[in-house]
């Protein structure tokens, strides 16, 4: 365990599975208190509990990050029931539909850009009164669709999100600089959740689709497969920790270099 993440207070949105569980867990183990929110209530709960088991502590409630009452409130639950909040990890996202752009429908456009992106304004937003009194740490899971990689025909709803989490971190980090929070993302690419669950792929997309020939042994250099959610919340810990004290402003790529060959 870390002395410096002991007794800190992290929320993780979308903790109730994948990348945001994994780090959670890691969370907790280092000694933080977790407070987790996420639709599937769950899911978290399990999530919750296994930290229970290992001796830590956390808690859930149902939260919908694009709704903006629901997510100042429950904020404002942690901060006035933990005493302070000194890690936020805007995690909780969707694919949404998969389509090309001539036959995405507007309604499925909204609901993934406020999902992912007005969500994670809203986690940012609310909890900065809480972060400003003593400093702290926002992580953003972006991907590295919309940032370096623009070859997943269809994703265009999805990309356009994750490049815009990626300018208003950057945003986000010059501005609260000032009262020492720092703002970084987190760029995965193929990894190992349930993320496709809230995927919907349009027949539209066999009329667009550009077919890529990678070289042999696939188009995950590093691995022979894609990475898992315990690798990127190693990654996670360590923007929400002191040791990366100096580290704000920044995407960072966790592909096991995907990106540079798609």
């Amino acid at each position: 365990m870390t002395a410096s993440s002991k007794g800190k207070v992290a929320i993780v949105t979308g903790g109730g599975s994948g990348i945001g569980k994994a780090s959670a867990l890691l969370f907790a183990k280092e000694g933080m208190k977790v407070w987790i929110f996420d639709l599937d209530e769950e899911n978290a709960s399990k999530t919750k509990a296994e930290i229970e088991q290992a001796g830590g502590k956390a808690m859930v409630t149902k939260v919908d990050m694009a709704d903006e009452q629901a997510v100042e409130k429950n904020i404002k639950e942690v901060g006035s029931k933990w005493g302070k909040i000194d890690v936020v990890f805007s995690n909780a996202g969707i694919n949404g539909v998969f389509s090309a752009i001539e036959e995405l429908d507007p309604d499925d456009w909204d609901k993934t850009i406020t999902t992912n992106l007005k969500g994670t304004f809203l986690a940012v937003k609310h909890s900065i009164p809480f972060l400003k009194k003593n400093g702290g740490s926002i992580i953003i899971t972006s991907s590295i669709n919309g940032n370096r990689t623009f070859s997943n025909i269809g994703m265009s709803a999805y990309a356009t999100s994750k490049a815009g989490q990626t300018a208003f971190m950057k945003m986000a980090a010059l501005e609260l600089a000032q009262f020492k929070i720092r703002v970084n993302a987190i760029c995965p690419g193929f990894i190992e959740t349930n993320i496709e669950s809230n995927t919907e792929r349009d027949e539209s997309l066999d009329e667009v689709e550009i077919k890529v020939e990678y070289p042999e042994g696939g188009d995950l250099p590093l691995e022979d497969g894609p990475g898992t959610p315990e690798q990127v919340a190693n990654l996670v810990y360590f923007l929400a920790s002191d040791e990366s004290s100096h580290v704000t402003g920044t995407e960072i790529y966790v592909d096991g270099a995907e990106s540079l060959l798609r």
